[in-house]
């Protein structure tokens, strides 16, 4: 049980299932916004969501077999305490169960086509594993872009199904605040996506892959990685100039848990040159996704007086 909880990523599941949660029951309910799901219904596009993440992760462990028994040895978990017959029937029922949930939830909102996003999402997850991965830079776009659109799922399923023109303001704003969260989401994951292909070289070099480490070298792709790395700071600078500044405490969380870790990490990835300094560096990153998400819980702040 222990090794199939590693394979799915449980933490990272935790992660997105407080995000989500956070979204609609800090965000949503608290702003007025008018929603389509009952909390049942929300529960099941939750559930939908994490199936469909889990099947990636697996699908992800099942390709690159070869490449972390040279990463990551002492982690290796497929072929190792799990089958790989085991782990594609995971795969396969991990997906069914989160399509079959999202064409239920579809068809409960009238909008069969959204089914689409379930299936679209998987065959991604799939290609990206199979084929995606090892075309530079391209990959690590695109997982980048289905972490950002996590953020986003529950704007489509709440927020744009139920709009109308006495509610179009309320919602519109609610959907730019989640977009500049998918924007910030996107951002830090590529960066981290980009520091785990340097971590991974070596594993990576020897399976034939091309990712920008291997085809830049660990300096250039540290100038690249430092240069991504300006623009969520920008970002978050001119946010908090404009809508935090008047509140003390979200300035101080802001500045605390996000500005100064990517600040530290900039600082960081210049001189990065081993796999022990990327291991650390892929871990702020994750630090600073986590807190940078959870503080939409945190938005609340911002109107009271």
């Amino acid at each position: 049980m222990i090794a199939y909880l590693k394979l799915i990523r449980w933490s990272n599941l935790i992660f997105i299932a407080l995000t989500l949660i956070l979204i609609k029951f800090s965000f949503f309910e608290v702003f007025g916004a008018t929603v389509m799901l009952s909390t049942f219904g929300y529960i099941l596009l939750i559930l939908a969501t994490l199936c469909i993440a889990a099947s990636g992760y697996v699908i992800n462990d099942i390709y690159d077999v070869q490449a972390d028994k040279i990463n990551k040895p002492e982690n290796l978990i497929i072929g190792n305490k799990i089958s790989e017959k085991k782990a594609n029937n995971l795969f396969i029922v991990l997906n069914i169960i989160g399509v079959t949930i999202g064409f239920y939830l579809a068809n409960l909102l009238n909008r069969p086509g959204f089914v689409a996003i379930f299936i679209f999402s998987s065959a991604l997850l799939y290609l990206y594993a199979s084929y995606l991965k090892q075309i530079p830079v391209l990959g690590n776009i695109l997982i980048s872009l289905l972490v950002a659109f996590v953020v986003l799922l529950p704007a489509i399923f709440e927020l744009f199904p139920a709009i109308s023109s006495q509610n179009k303001q309320i919602q519109s704003l609610l959907f730019s605040i989640l977009l500049d969260y998918a924007v910030f989401a996107f951002l830090v994951n590529l960066l981290r996506e980009m520091v785990k292909d340097q971590e991974d070289i070596k594993g990576d070099y020897n399976v034939g892959l091309k990712t920008l480490p291997i085809l830049l070298g660990h300096n250039r792709t540290n100038k690249i990685i430092f240069l991504i790395g300006i623009l969520p700071i920008a970002a978050i600078a001119y946010y908090s100039y404009k809508y935090l500044f008047a509140n003390s405490f979200l300035i101080i969380y802001t500045l605390l848990f996000i500005v100064a870790p990517l600040l530290y990490f900039q600082v960081r990835i210049w001189e990065a040159g081993k796999k022990k300094h990327y291991s650390h560096l892929s871990l702020i990153l994750k630090f600073i996704l986590f807190f940078g998400l959870i503080s939409i819980g945190l938005y609340q702040f911002l109107f009271r007086d």
